[in-house]
């Protein structure tokens, strides 16, 4: 998933994300796309997603999707550890050299992945990511 998020203060550019997540937390993925949709919402959301996964060509869309994004959002969960797109995806974006921010996808489950950083789900933690890119 490829999202284009700006934060509400001022003088602060789009910022884009690419939102990496296992095919079987993608409830949550578009928990994260409803949630910035609410006026109060400290970011925006436009879907970038690459639609067709796995086809023949996937990898070098995502490839193409991660290197126009500033940064990256995990969303972390007990299906990460499995998930073959994703750990490409993760990979794929630290080879690409760009910022990585993991989040659990769910309060009762906190996998680690080795090598992310991973926090809590909260605006604040997203927005100062992305503050942070």
């Amino acid at each position: 998933m490829y999202l284009c998020i700006q934060t509400n203060q001022k003088f602060h550019f789009m910022k884009t994300i690419f939102i990496a997540f296992a095919i079987e937390d993608e409830r949550m993925r578009d928990f994260l796309k409803g949630q910035s949709l609410l006026t109060n919402s400290p970011f925006e959301y436009v879907d970038m997603s690459v639609k067709q996964a796995y086809d023949t060509d996937w990898k070098n869309k995502v490839r193409t999707r991660i290197r126009r994004s500033d940064g990256v959002i995990i969303l972390v969960s007990k299906n990460s550890l499995t998930s073959s797109g994703q750990k490409w995806e993760i990979q794929c974006a630290k080879e690409e050299g760009k910022k990585i921010l993991g989040i659990w996808a769910y309060s009762d489950d906190r996998t680690n992945i080795v090598g992310v950083l991973t926090k809590t789900w909260t605006w604040d933690n997203i927005k100062n990511f992305i503050n942070s890119l």
